[in-house]
């Protein structure tokens, strides 16, 4: 039944909480851990489980079907999922969903999989670190995560005033630590975002390797990631073994044709008056597609690069012209 299901955007939160309970009921279960966050597993195959942490919100507003991410992963593929279900922005610091993974772990449910793959963006992508831990060997792909919120340790994070007050020093607190046990972690953060880039850099470790996408907030880089299919053909690669740093950039390349990052990026360059770089980039677009955006912001880089006497991409330089 589930495949192909979407949920209506006319539908209340509490109303699209009802029909994701029902299909959960009949595929597999949908169990509320106390008022703030929900679990819904879908059950296909014991060859690949896909966990995913995502918010109420941020999935109503971003999926295309109103489902879980893991409806859209998966369902295709055949592979089993497991969703978990933020409410509101709780970093998933709760004793009933560290309960529900001790369960878990004490029904041996994460073995019973051949391939368990963990994926979560911003506040979600620290929750996919920071619970991996319960299937060791584990593949986790993380956006922008935060390595904590400890005051103590990320003091110079302000952007989550009303976390403060939350316990990141107990159990599955620290998600760098939590990632000791994973077969491979893969970090995807955008460098110039300063604090992202600072979280990033508390990842260490031999199994964890980290991927720059400047994009800049992590919603935009997951947005983009599951606009393009991204997630779906990163979690393929990890189940026939063979995810690398290497793969990972070559799937990423297929951004150079999605629009939302070109526009971005042209966005950046122009803000940071950098005409040589915006005529690099006008010309690699309009190479591929004729778009007159990038062919206005070509002819306008173009024009500031002559006024400069600087060279032009593309333009031959004639020995004694004095361009530089």
């Amino acid at each position: 039944m589930v495949a192909g299901a979407a949920l209506s955007d006319d539908l209340t939160d509490t109303q699209w909480l009802v029909q994701l309970e029902d299909i959960g009921e009949e595929e597999g279960y949908f169990s509320p851990l106390g008022d703030d966050h929900a679990a819904v597993f879908v059950d296909r195959s014991q060859d690949v489980l896909f966990v995913s942490f995502e918010t109420l919100a941020g999935t109503r507003a971003v999926s295309e079907t109103g489902m879980p991410l893991g409806f859209d992963v998966c369902e295709n593929r055949g592979w089993s999922h497991l969703t978990l279900l933020a409410m509101k922005e709780t970093w998933y610091r709760s004793h009933f969903v560290y309960g529900y993974f001790d369960r878990l772990v004490d029904e041996g449910f994460f073995e019973d999989f051949d391939k368990v793959i963990f994926y979560g963006a911003g506040m979600c992508g620290y929750a996919a670190a920071a619970f991996s831990v319960v299937a060791p060997g584990a593949t986790v792909i993380a956006v922008s995560p935060q390595a904590t919120l400890a005051r103590e340790l990320t003091e110079w994070d302000t952007r989550f005033e009303g976390t403060r007050r939350m316990d990141f020093s107990s159990r599955y607190g620290f998600a760098p630590d939590m990632l000791e046990a994973a077969d491979s972690a893969y970090i995807i953060y955008d460098p110039d975002e300063v604090e992202d880039a600072m979280h990033a850099a508390l990842f260490r470790g031999p199994n964890i390797f980290k991927h720059r996408y400047r994009r800049g907030r992590s919603g935009a880089i997951d947005g983009d990631l599951r606009t393009m299919g991204l997630i779906s053909r990163l979690c393929e690669v990890a189940v026939n073994c063979c995810l690398t740093p290497v793969q990972v950039a070559r799937k990423m390349r297929s951004r150079r044709r999605h629009m939302p990052y070109l526009r971005a990026l042209l966005a950046r360059v122009i803000a940071e008056d950098r005409p040589y770089l915006t005529a690099l980039l006008c010309r690699a677009v309009l190479a591929d597609r004729p778009i007159p955006r990038f062919r206005h912001h070509l002819e306008a880089a173009e024009a500031r690069l002559k006024e400069q006497g600087r060279a032009v991409p593309g333009q031959r330089v004639e020995a004694g012209s004095g361009v530089a």
